[in-house]
């Protein structure tokens, strides 16, 4: 067991013939007394103070790990959030596709679609104009027969034996 300053202090020497002068004795066991509480008083603060400390370095150590930990989910979560992103992306892009290759089809059936109309639409007026110069023709040769020639010929001999 440790001693303390009151050991120390009320330690007692047996004492012997010669033996060393008392009053000596007493004083070096007062400074070692002293000298001693001093050492006891110092260890204590210093025991107090790493305590203190290592309660601060287990705080920090919770800090550090919470730290690494955050720092790890967050790049965790950055990661998921790129993946994600590109993920997205090449979603957007693929539908992208699908629709450029759906308006592009359409188109192309839509212009199918006219030029066939368009070419209806020729044959339609080749057939129109082919039909419309037969009947001027026709009118024409109605316009051009001896018929009118015969009929207004009659109509003023006509005329002309009323007048009489």
């Amino acid at each position: 067991m440790a001693l303390t300053p009151l050991d120390i202090h009320n330690k007692e020497f047996s004492r012997g013939m010669r033996g060393y002068d008392q009053d000596e004795v007493n004083e070096f066991l007062d400074q070692v007394m002293k000298d001693f509480e001093l050492v006891i008083r110092e260890k204590k603060e210093l025991k107090r103070e790493i305590e203190l400390l290592e309660d601060k370095l287990t705080h920090f150590s919770n800090i550090e790990e919470t730290l690494n930990k955050s720092i790890l989910v967050a790049q965790q979560t950055a990661d998921e959030v790129r993946g994600n992103a590109t993920k997205e992306s090449k979603l957007i892009v693929r539908e992208a596709e699908k629709n450029a290759d759906r308006i592009i089809n359409e188109a192309l059936e839509k212009a199918r679609r006219i030029e066939i109309e368009v070419e209806e639409l020729k044959k339609q007026g080749k057939v129109f104009r082919t039909r419309l110069k037969m009947l001027i023709e026709a009118q024409l040769e109605l316009v051009e027969a001896n018929d009118w020639d015969q009929l207004l010929n009659m109509e003023l001999n006509e005329l002309d034996e009323d007048d009489e």
